[in-house]
Formats: structure tokens, sequence, C-alpha cells
């Protein structure tokens, strides 16, 4: 199996909640980069898993907490509000990305020190005029207000992305490379956001996992200009534009969903 694998989509009954989990087994011989607590960093990978969590989460644990969810063994395991059955997928020259998009809370990455994130989500241009978000769907999607929230004993507790991006490619990268990928798939998700009309470079929390082969030459460069980034920029960008809209259309004609 040289490319992203399908992914398997399990149910838990966690907080009262009926949650969803997407996990993508790739086995060996792969190295994966990745922001998420549980596997983050860069080093051998054999699994990723995109769990949706209760909002408001406030778990001291989420690296136990995932790595439960897991199969066992090195992977990476990120959490997210959002829907993750709706996950967008996207293929651009081999290079193939999956990305599950939750929009309550967008924010801009460059924000005045001490201003709160806005605490409803952030309507399109082109969907002003929409019906007032009902508190059930503000409950569900403001887990992405910030990488952490305030517990009563004054802790600090990790909040989970609500947009999560998995990405793979059937080639070796370098360590240089593999940095450049990332900052490739933050452009693209913040290039795809905007074009939907959502004036954000994303939320607090979002999530990244890019998957390549640990055997081979390896790429130098994964930019928007190399070969292997632009199609990772362009898979990326298809899938963030797709799940965004996705996500605006549910809000549009199902405000209680």
């Amino acid at each position: 199996m040289t490319g992203l694998p399908r992914p398997s989509l399990t149910y838990r009954t966690e907080d009262g909640l009926r949650l969803g989990a997407l996990l993508w087994r790739f086995g060996p011989g792969w190295r994966m980069i990745s922001s998420a607590m549980l596997g983050g960093g860069v080093g051998r990978r054999e699994w990723a898993l995109n769990a949706q969590v209760a909002a408001g989460y406030s778990r001291m644990d989420p690296v136990e907490h995932m790595d439960a969810l897991g199969p066992g063994g090195p992977g990476v395991g990120m959490m997210t509000a959002a829907v993750v059955e709706r996950y967008a997928a996207a293929e651009d020259g081999g290079a193939e990305a999956v990305a599950t998009v939750g929009l309550g809370v967008p924010t801009w990455a460059a924000a005045p020190e001490g201003v709160p994130d806005p605490g409803l989500p952030a309507a399109p241009e082109s969907a002003r005029e929409t019906a007032p978000e009902s508190e059930a769907e503000s409950a569900r999607e403001t887990v992405g207000a910030g990488d952490a929230g305030v517990l009563e004993t004054g802790g600090r507790a990790p909040r989970p992305g609500t947009i999560n991006i998995l990405v793979a490619v059937p080639v070796a990268f370098s360590d240089p490379a593999l940095v450049n990928a990332v900052m490739t798939v933050t452009e693209a998700k913040t290039q795809a956001l905007l074009e939907a009309g959502f004036p954000c470079t994303g939320t607090a929390s979002d999530a990244v996992c890019v998957a390549v082969r640990e055997d081979g030459p390896a790429e130098a460069f994964g930019g928007p200009r190399s070969v292997w980034g632009a199609r990772i920029a362009r898979a990326v960008h298809r899938a963030v534009l797709d799940g965004a809209r996705d996500w605006r259309a549910r809000r549009e004609h199902s405000p209680l969903l």
C-alpha cells in the first residue's frame, strides 16, 4: 500500500453523546509529521486517528484519551468537534488529502492581544442574512474557541481543533521538506477558507498530519511550487473548500443540526 488507506468509521458513546472516529491504518514504512498531541513531531507512524469529542472538551489527559481510541503502536491522534463522517477528500497527482471542517469559531492568526475570539460563527459573505445559530449548534462548535480552556482548578485544558487535515504522498520527504509541507498545507487551507467566504485563517486549534513513505529518494522541497508541494496544495485546497462549503450549507438548511 503506497497511498492513503480507506478509513474505518466507528462510533462510541462518551459524555452521553454518540461520537465518531476515523482511523487510517497505514502499516509500516511510513513517516509522519504532525501537530497532534498524540504522535506529534516527526517519526515513524503506522496509523492516524481523527476522533470527534464533545464540545467544551476539558480532559487533562488528551494523549492517553486518543491513545486509548487507537489500535495500539505508533500513531497520530487528532481531536475535533466537527462531525467526522462528513469529511471531504481530494487527490492530485498522487497526493491525497482529507479534511474535517468545523467553523463555529473562526479566527485570524494575528489577533490583538487580549481580544477574545468571537463566540458565534462568522457568516460567510454570501450568507449574512441567514437565521441565527441555535444554542445546540453553538455548543457543538465552540470547542474550537482556542487551544486551551480554563478549568475550575485554574489549570489549562487542551481544546480540540475544528479543522483537521491529513495528507499522504507515495514518496519520501526530507525533514526540511516535511516542515515545508506543513506550511504548504496551512497556506492552502487559508486560501480555501477565504475563497469559501470565511474571513479567517482557520480556527485556533487546527491540527495537521502529513504522511510520507520512509524508503526511496527523499524529496528536498515541499513548498507550493515544488512538484509534490504543488500537488499537496491543490489537494488540500479542494478538500477544505468542499468541507467549508458543506459546513455552510448544513448550517443554512439545518440550523438545529
